[in-house]
């Protein structure tokens, strides 16, 4: 593989806007992200600017991780945010222990099946770790077959947390994997 696995920098936000809209207008956004393309393409710059320094290299709170093409263009991100015990999550649930949230998760369709999903796990996983984190975890939509097969794969396993949506009767349930239980990357296995 001929990619740049990195955490974005802060002055990237450019890139940063233009690749979660790219993931917005994925046929299956409506599982995977919790605001619309029209939502996101109406926020100002300065929203961008914040959110992508606020998630950039040497932060200690979140980290967008991203992969980026021969070509410089980025194909490829996700992001873990840290979160701590005694704290609420953004569903409204008790946070028990220092964790990562894995969120945002985006390959560009003509990249998947290249193997950049397990890199760019395999690198959150690290500085999830190097952090001292005791789990990570991630909320995935009921609906969306092929992130679970995926997360499964990576060695997360459901915990039985249900998260509704709303009033409109969807669901998301939490995958965990225990820091304990994580065993080799995927490029080990």
């Amino acid at each position: 593989m001929s990619y740049v696995i990195r955490s974005v920098r802060a002055d990237e936000w450019a890139a940063a806007k233009e690749l979660r809209l790219a993931a917005l207008r994925d046929p299956v956004a409506h599982l995977a992200f919790l605001e619309t393309y029209e939502e996101a393409a109406a926020r100002p710059d300065s929203f961008w600017q914040e959110r992508t320094a606020g998630a950039a290299e040497g932060v200690d709170a979140r980290q967008q991780i991203i992969a980026e093409g021969p070509d410089g263009q980025w194909v490829g991100t996700l992001t873990v945010l840290v979160e701590e015990p005694g704290t609420t999550d953004w569903a409204g649930f008790p946070v028990e222990r220092k964790q990562g949230h894995v969120v945002g998760v985006f390959v560009r369709p003509e990249e998947r099946g290249s193997g950049l999903t397990e890199v760019l796990f395999d690198a959150a996983l690290e500085w999830a770790w190097g952090r001292g984190l005791e789990r990570v975890r991630l909320i995935v939509h009921e609906e969306n077959g092929r992130a679970q097969r995926f997360y499964r794969r990576a060695g997360f396993v459901p915990s039985g947390l249900i998260v509704p949506l709303g009033d409109s009767g969807e669901r998301e349930l939490e995958f965990v994997l225990e820091r304990s239980s994580a065993g080799a990357s995927f490029s080990d296995r």
